[in-house]
């Protein structure tokens, strides 16, 4: 990927393989890292201030009154915190936690064992949710709704309906893409919060708790290069001080120095603003070859050998956030900021 310092060079007709490893989307061994940084303590959660504080009237009065708290929806681009409220929530009501994603849901069988074995005020976290079958999340209407579970045991005429109660327990949901969640289904969440983006002095308070956890020695200036390169998004921090921890450790004696971090990033191919060579091929792949768009999410997806999903759900977000590119009625366009990054000169007379 170019710098920034340097024009962007025209791409050739050979499209190289994405890779989407410094992205939110997570392998295994991430997944573990990330989780051994998880806070475990509400007041050092930092950012969401208005979720927070929301949240905290809402437990405070189901404490008082002894009951669950409401069903809760959590909605917003990946790795804002949605888990880790969840794990906040339930030590701050001192219930127990049960974790479960839509796709492990395939059948309504696997949400009736999960829902007939929780305890009263027990809270039931549903990641994914919006990839929950719909005859799983019609199931949960009347569970969420009546604390009951519909049940139809046998087939055709002899077949009969058995209704089991259940305790009173809370739903907490996480989604990335609220519209696929149908009306009736948001309807019975009582508290929807949506997950901002972070600003780098937040994620710079985050990345010295996890340097402290880590034992790694990190200074304000390190930190912030890496927060303002995180894309408003606690995960990615974190994935990125990890990186520059290994490259410390290989190539600087294991001492993280603004000069390791710039050294780091640049060898990871991310530049200033956060952006990756995936960001950058696609802006320069619609400004050389399409001049600029409008193009269509189809043509893109044709042009850049990958997936509309993935071009919706992981490169897009960021870029529109950072005002990079436009969705217009005839397609995507890039702005003239995105010229600026790049170092390219803008047509103002372009359609």
């Amino acid at each position: 990927m170019p710098n920034t310092d340097t024009p962007l060079d025209p791409i050739g007709d050979t499209a190289p393989e994405f890779n989407l490893d410094l992205e939110v989307t997570t392998n295994g061994d991430e997944d573990q890292f990330i989780t051994s940084l998880r806070i475990d303590d509400w007041n050092r959660f930092r950012g969401q201030e208005k979720v927070k504080e929301s949240l905290s009237i809402v437990l405070q009065a189901a404490k008082e009154r002894n009951e669950a708290v409401d069903h809760i929806l959590f909605y917003g681009p990946p790795g804002l915190g949605k888990t880790t409220l969840s794990h906040l929530i339930a030590k701050e009501m001192n219930a127990q936690l049960t974790v479960t994603s839509g796709t492990a849901l395939a059948k309504s069988s696997d949400l009736a064992s999960i829902l007939t074995n929780l305890q009263p005020k027990d809270i039931l976290f549903i990641d994914e949710i919006h990839r929950l079958p719909k005859p799983v999340e019609e199931l949960l209407y009347t569970a969420m709704e009546d604390f009951a579970l519909d049940i139809v045991i046998g087939k055709g005429p002899s077949a009969r309906t058995v209704r089991l109660d259940l305790p009173q327990f809370t739903l907490v949901g996480a989604t990335t893409r609220f519209g696929s969640l149908s009306g009736p289904f948001r309807d019975r969440f009582g508290v929807i919060h949506r997950m901002e983006y972070y600003k780098p002095m937040e994620l710079t308070t985050i990345i010295e708790e996890a340097a402290k956890t880590l034992q790694a020695n990190v200074d304000q200036e390190s930190k912030l290069a890496l927060a303002k390169r995180s894309r408003g998004t606690p995960r990615i921090a974190l994935k990125l001080l990890k990186r520059v921890r290994d490259f410390a450790q290989i190539r600087n004696k294991g001492e993280i120095t603004p000069q390791s971090v710039e050294q780091a990033l640049e060898l990871m191919s991310i530049d200033a603003l956060g952006l990756t060579h995936n960001d950058h091929f696609y802006l320069s792949t619609i400004i050389t070859k399409h001049n600029g768009g409008p193009i269509g999410l189809s043509t893109i997806a044709a042009a850049l050998s990958e997936d509309s999903v993935t071009i919706e759900e992981v490169i897009e977000p960021y870029l529109l956030q950072v005002g990079f590119i436009a969705k217009t009625p005839q397609g995507r366009v890039i702005t003239e900021q995105a010229y600026s990054h790049l170092q390219l000169k803008f047509d103002k007379k372009k359609p």
